[in-house]
């Protein structure tokens, strides 16, 4: 495994100011922003598109810190019933694909999106129960009429590009658990995965390293994030939480970076889990914990991390 970053938590910065600030913490990878809702700080997409000494002197820049891109990042709504909206995210998703192809690197990271409720909607419609019966119609139509259309074709455009999608598990869009990032992947091709993101599932009450192991196979990057539930609030409200972030005492959940959620046991667990199926790719920290900034928050999650991930391959068993 290899431990990098997502350095959209510093785009108020130069690329080159942010890798001068991290070479002392002798990472392995970065995961650049695209576009959509990371922005394209550290990457402009057009730019690259069109550039060919803009892209190598990116790629000269990274190979002279020892870094290698983990995966470009697009993360938007390109299925948003706002058809502009849709269309100018699915058109930076389309240029990450065919970048990424340019570079060299292998994954694309994003969201799977969230169509309206019908023909005529202005606004997403997440659906979070099976009852009343109008829910169900809902997720008929955004299922069958927009989501697996959209990605089947997607897939074939990853293939003809030799990418793999990896999305995030995350509550907003219609991939949001293990069952509904499996449909996806089951009806339109196995070139859509995740991008494993822990905290976005222990917020929901799901627990990760079961998730991982549902996921065999299906694992194409992993994001070093952590959340905790907080035992008071969420007992009282649940953990459909829409407080603004900012309001952390009184939030059911809240971010929080790696060291500061769950124990080195359970990161220990993860890491070997992640191992024994199959996947032994990179580990990105992405920064979103309120309580601190981004570069405490990064710096305590590389000592941290650096204590659990598994970095050299396993050795012959000469005990069996």
């Amino acid at each position: 495994m290899k431990l990098g970053l997502l350095t959209v938590m510093f785009s108020d910065k130069p690329l080159k100011d942010v890798l001068d600030m991290v070479r002392p913490l002798k990472l392995q990878t970065v995961e650049l922003g695209t576009g959509n809702y990371p922005g394209d700080a550290h990457c402009p997409l057009q730019e690259m598109l069109e550039s060919k000494p803009k892209r190598d002197e990116l790629m000269a820049m990274l190979k002279g810190e020892g870094l290698e891109i983990s995966a470009l990042s697009c993360h938007g709504n390109p299925l948003h019933p706002d058809e502009a909206f849709a269309k100018a995210n699915h058109q930076v998703t389309l240029d990450t694909i065919k970048l990424a192809n340019m570079l060299g690197v292998g994954v694309v990271n994003g969201f799977s999106g969230c169509p309206g409720s019908g023909p005529g909607d202005t606004k997403p419609n997440w659906v979070t129960c099976a009852w009343p019966p109008d829910y169900l119609d809902i997720l008929d139509y955004q299922w069958n009429e927009k989501v697996i259309p959209y990605w089947t074709d997607m897939s074939k455009v990853l293939k003809d590009n030799g990418i793999n999608f990896g999305f995030e598990i995350h509550p907003g869009f219609v991939v949001y658990n293990t069952d509904t990032l499996l449909k996806l992947r089951n009806a339109c091709g196995d070139n859509l995965g995740v991008n494993f993101d822990p905290s976005h599932l222990f917020w929901q009450g799901m627990e990760p390293i079961e998730c991982v192991k549902a996921l065999a196979g299906a694992i194409y990057h992993v994001h070093a994030k952590d959340s905790i539930v907080d035992p008071r609030n969420a007992s009282i409200n649940g953990v459909n939480d829409a407080k603004p972030y900012d309001d952390e005492l009184n939030r059911s959940w809240v971010f929080r970076t790696c060291g500061y959620g769950h124990d080195i046991k359970w990161w220990n667990d993860f890491f070997s889990t992640l191992r024994m199926v199959g996947y032994d790719g990179p580990i990105s920290i992405e920064h979103e914990d309120s309580i601190m900034s981004s570069w405490e928050g990064l710096t305590k999650a590389v000592t941290f991390l650096k204590q659990s991930i598994i970095f050299e391959d396993a050795t012959a068993m000469t005990w069996a």
